[in-house]
């Protein structure tokens, strides 16, 4: 029993540290109900004209799914860092397999866009072909550049 004692305590800790600060919060949050003003967007001073849109775009989750993967790059290569002399080539070959997977991901995100934050480019319809006649702008005499000019 004596070999749980440290895992009991700590399960006690952590009910009595949730408990403890339910009751904190409830006991030191305001009483009165936020009025319409404070539960209103708010955005570097700019009272919102329209409703925000029901989706955010894919773009948010995936710059996400970009720092979690950098993320858990990091918390697996501190460890393999320190102890790197002791795993010889085994562990080259298992910290280069988890890059390659970290690059490929990498490249599946940026793929489908994680990294453009501009509008969306839209292409032009093809037109006619373009002809000295269709770009040159039509002048009258006198008016175009050189007009006042002595031929």
């Amino acid at each position: 029993m004596s070999d749980y004692l440290p895992i009991v305590m700590l399960f006690v800790l952590g009910v009595l540290f949730a408990g403890l600060s339910f009751l904190a919060s409830g006991l030191l949050a305001p009483r009165k109900r936020p009025t319409a003003a404070k539960v209103a967007p708010y955005e570097c001073g700019i009272v919102p004209d329209r409703e925000p849109p029901q989706r955010f775009p894919v773009r948010f989750y995936l710059v996400a799914m970009i720092f979690i993967i950098f993320d858990i790059e990091i918390v697996f290569l501190y460890p393999w860092a320190v102890v790197f002399r002791e795993l010889h080539t085994f562990g080259l070959v298992e910290v280069l397999v988890f890059a390659a997977a970290v690059f490929f991901s990498f490249l599946y995100l940026v793929s489908n866009g994680a990294l453009n934050w501009g509008p969306a480019k839209q292409l032009r319809p093809a037109g006619s072909e373009r002809t000295t006649d269709s770009t040159i702008a039509r002048v009258g005499p006198g008016q175009g550049p050189g007009a006042g000019q002595a031929a």
